[in-house]
């Protein structure tokens, strides 16, 4: 195999990493709240009825800004069913998942949540432009964030919150484009609410960091031509754009599903030239950034019979994917994929938290564990904070179905505050080991710190119930720094992680 090869010098940077960058998603969909975040009566359980091991590891993944509360649900929300003493809260059916929401875990039980996750915790507040508009959005923000004095601002501390919550990022809505989406609008009904929306929210507070719906995905008829015409409108009132995309393997095509982030690469690129390209036509000095608000490796090819056959049932087991070694390995080069954009994708949400396509799988009564996809993020997020260095890959390619030729590395590397870099690597080859050397140009670095690496003999190896620890990162051997150079051997379809100092 040739070696594949890059340089890494700190005069040729992306971009500083924003924490949001590591953040994640909590919808009322399946498990991902009852019986994941939420079970009272759970051996763990605390006086909130949070259980804590899930809580534990939520702390070992390191997610920042945790979206709520949807997702598709958002678009048929009533916030005022969530909040106030839980044994007056409405039963409701929610028609994007085909259940019914008893309510039981609200607006406040999410505040608290992520006070109890860390301080990082940001909330993220998605507001319902599919079946209500400006007045119920400001009702909303008004009851969050507002101290006193007011009606809502009031009943929040009656309802035991005297504080406010004081979020600062909000999405208006959540995938308007969409056909499946309750009140689907086309692009120029959408912005014109979203521009009032927005306008009318920063009357309250123009500090608030807005985000817009961009595309549900760069396969949309719509898309391009959707963000141009939502910008035209909201280009001066919002911050952030949002991108949504998920990848699964089609026919068995496991070589283009490896190279899934070449796709998330071009959407991210495509919205920049499109967010510039109105900016540019509106003769404005503001950048518009994007937020990468849901994202991960989704098998949902699946999904639409598995709700289709519902009956309207509580927390049903929906979209619980269990992910693979392979999964793992495209999951990780979709971080990477993020951390090279850093300089303009400022908030992204893997989605989503806990049991439904996530990180972290639960059973009712039982146990919490890691699946394959958490380490990956877990060690980005710890290690991947400071400033992006550019890396332009020379690698040996191989040919894909669906994306033409891919390199067989993909890789980023991020320099911390104290002068030490974490490479991030991904060997796309399913056959055989990946010769990598690294010209550490202008950086003082003598010191390999660490060389992990998922990866396993069957790629199609994953932890369960039965086997929660049957996969975890593990120390590879012979990678060194000399002579300003770092060398080691990526092995077969595997996520790397090569720390320097």
């Amino acid at each position: 195999m040739r070696t594949a090869r890059f340089t890494l010098d700190p005069a040729f940077t992306v971009g500083e990493v924003n924490p949001r960058l590591f953040g994640s998603f909590v919808e009322h969909l399946g498990r991902c709240v009852y019986t994941g975040i939420f079970e009272p009566g759970h051996p763990t359980a605390d006086e909130a009825g949070l259980r804590q091991d899930v809580l534990d590891l939520v702390r070992e993944l390191g997610v920042t800004a945790i979206r709520y509360p949807g997702g598709n649900f958002v678009s048929g929300y009533k916030w005022e069913d969530s909040v106030g003493p839980v044994e007056n809260r409405p039963r409701r059916l929610d028609l994007a998942w085909r259940s019914t929401e008893t309510n039981r875990f609200g607006l406040s039980e999410y505040i608290a949540f992520l006070k109890k996750i860390g301080p990082e915790a940001e909330p993220m507040m998605a507001v319902n432009l599919g079946t209500r508009g400006v007045a119920e959005a400001l009702e909303l923000q008004e009851y969050a964030n507002h101290p006193a004095g007011t009606a809502l601002s009031d009943l929040r501390a009656e309802h035991g919150d005297k504080d406010p919550f004081g979020i600062r990022l909000w999405c208006l809505g959540n995938e308007m484009d969409g056909p499946w989406q309750t009140g689907h609008k086309t692009a120029e009904e959408y912005g014109r609410v979203a521009a009032e929306t927005a306008r009318a929210m920063r009357q309250i507070d123009p500090d608030l960091e807005l985000v817009a719906c961009g595309s549900s995905g760069q396969s949309m008829e719509t898309f391009a031509e959707w963000e141009a015409t939502v910008l035209k409108e909201t280009y001066d009132l919002v911050d952030h754009i949002s991108l949504h995309a998920y990848y699964e393997p089609f026919d068995g095509d496991i070589d283009s599903f490896l190279a899934s982030a070449v796709d998330m690469e071009s959407f991210i690129e495509n919205v920049v030239a499109t967010c510039d390209h109105i900016g540019a036509r509106l003769k404005s000095k503001k950048r518009i950034n994007l937020s990468f608000d849901e994202w991960n490796v989704w098998y949902m090819a699946k999904t639409q019979a598995e709700v289709s056959a519902l009956d309207w049932p509580e927390a049903p087991r929906l979209l619980e994917d269990n992910y693979s070694v392979t999964d793992a390995v495209v999951f990780g080069s979709l971080l990477i994929a993020l951390l090279r954009h850093a300089d303009r994708v400022t908030v992204a949400c893997l989605a989503q938290l806990v049991n439904v396509i996530a990180p972290i799988m639960t059973e009712p009564g039982g146990p919490a564990w890691r699946q394959t996809t958490f380490f990956p993020f877990a060690q980005a997020s710890k290690y991947g904070r400071g400033e992006v260095l550019d890396v332009r890959v020379d690698s040996p390619t191989y040919e894909t179905k669906k994306y033409g030729e891919a390199d067989l590395l993909h890789a980023t590397a991020v320099r911390a505050d104290d002068g030490s870099v974490t490479v991030f690597a991904v060997n796309r080859s399913r056959t055989e080991s990946l010769p990598l050397d690294v010209s550490l140009s202008g950086l003082d670095l003598t010191e390999v710190v660490e060389h992990s690496a998922l990866a396993d003999a069957d790629p199609d190896a994953r932890n369960t119930l039965a086997e929660p620890e049957r996969v975890a990162p593990h120390p590879v051997e012979g990678t060194t720094v000399a002579d300003g150079r770092l060398t080691a051997s990526l092995e077969p379809l595997s996520w790397n992680v090569i720390r320097l100092r």
